[in-house]
């Protein structure tokens, strides 16, 4: 008990200042329509003098890890499996193909371009999967490494940087392509990268258009837990799971995250329940994101030149001309 308490009031300071940054990110962003998680990495960075040593820092430790797991896990809650079998066959092949093919070729083109194959994973990832999330899933996911939390990091500016831009411009491009209203929801939430932009650039066109983005994105969030799996299981085979522990082959967050999706999809769980543990994941990877950020100096996410920013644009360009090919295929 005494170990709890002392525990506790180690962990209050850290927890309290992310807590303070994800709720004046929330602010800014409802605000100003910009990406939360991009509003609570500034801010963070901004205050990256918390996370030296101080009373602050086992906190900030333990948000950036912890608490990061837990709003991965409470994602689930999302999505039912009744939302994603009534869109039939055509946006499950589109998503399905557009992700192995994205996370597949982001991985040789990142070892050909001189990174970790793991960045190539972890950023190709977010770009197919639901962009901030998805980083911070995979991340919390791979082995320890040096340089893993300025990846994730660059991953998470880039993915939301690129997920604004995309939300403005493809609206646009479906428009000027002539998509009906089924095809231009399935390759706004085909390729968008994260949630809210989705809903933002599909309601922007019509209420159907967003029902179906909406609908396609969370299939595309679904398939976090087949890919975290597959990112454990090639760290362990490849021997890349560090000289530490093997990381678990199903992480508890995996776990947790399809026994929420199988338990939301039986409609047993209250509405309200559902949509509470939705809100407190949002507000779990905010200030987890706020956590991340505090831990990391600017001058070293300076230092990673353009190469990077050259995988994560060539990433999103390759999955957008493949999910427009994949919807004209079949016609």
């Amino acid at each position: 008990m005494n170990h709890a308490i002392a525990r506790s009031r180690a962990l209050f300071p850290g927890v309290i200042a992310c807590a303070v940054v994800a709720a004046a990110a929330s602010f800014l962003s409802q605000h100003y329509g910009a990406p939360v998680m991009l509003f609570a990495l500034m801010l963070g960075m901004a205050m990256n003098f918390l996370s030296g040593q101080g009373p602050c820092k086992p906190g900030i430790e333990f948000t950036a890890r912890q608490l990061l797991r837990w709003g991965v896990a409470l994602l689930g809650l999302r999505i039912t499996g009744a939302q994603v079998v009534s869109l039939g066959w055509q946006p499950v092949l589109v998503v399905a193909v557009s992700l192995v093919l994205t996370i597949g070729l982001s991985m040789i083109v990142a070892r050909l371009m001189g990174f970790n194959i793991l960045f190539g994973l972890l950023s190709g990832g977010a770009t197919a999967i639901c962009g901030a999330s998805a980083a911070l899933a995979l991340s919390a996911a791979l082995p320890p490494h040096p340089l893993k939390e300025r990846a994730t990091l660059f991953t998470v500016v880039g993915v939301s940087a690129l997920s604004t831009f995309t939300m403005i411009l493809y609206p646009m491009l479906a428009r000027s392509l002539g998509l009906d209203t089924q095809t231009a929801g399935i390759f706004l939430g085909a390729t968008i990268h994260d949630v809210a932009q989705v809903v933002g650039a599909g309601y922007g066109m019509s209420q159907q258009v967003g029902d179906t983005a909406t609908l396609v994105k969370l299939m595309r969030v679904a398939t976090l837990l087949p890919v975290i799996l597959f990112a454990v299981a090639f760290t362990r085979a490849t021997g890349r799971a560090g000289d530490g522990p093997r990381p678990p082959l199903l992480p508890w967050f995996a776990v947790g995250f399809a026994a929420l999706v199988a338990l939301n999809s039986t409609g047993w769980l209250p509405k309200a329940l559902a949509q509470a543990g939705s809100g407190l994941s949002g507000w779990l990877l905010v200030a987890a994101m706020a956590a991340i950020g505090m831990k990391t100096q600017l001058r070293e996410l300076a230092t990673v030149g353009l190469r990077p920013v050259v995988l994560m644009v060539g990433e999103t360009v390759f999955l957008a001309g493949l999910a427009l090919a994949l919807l004209r295929w079949p016609h």
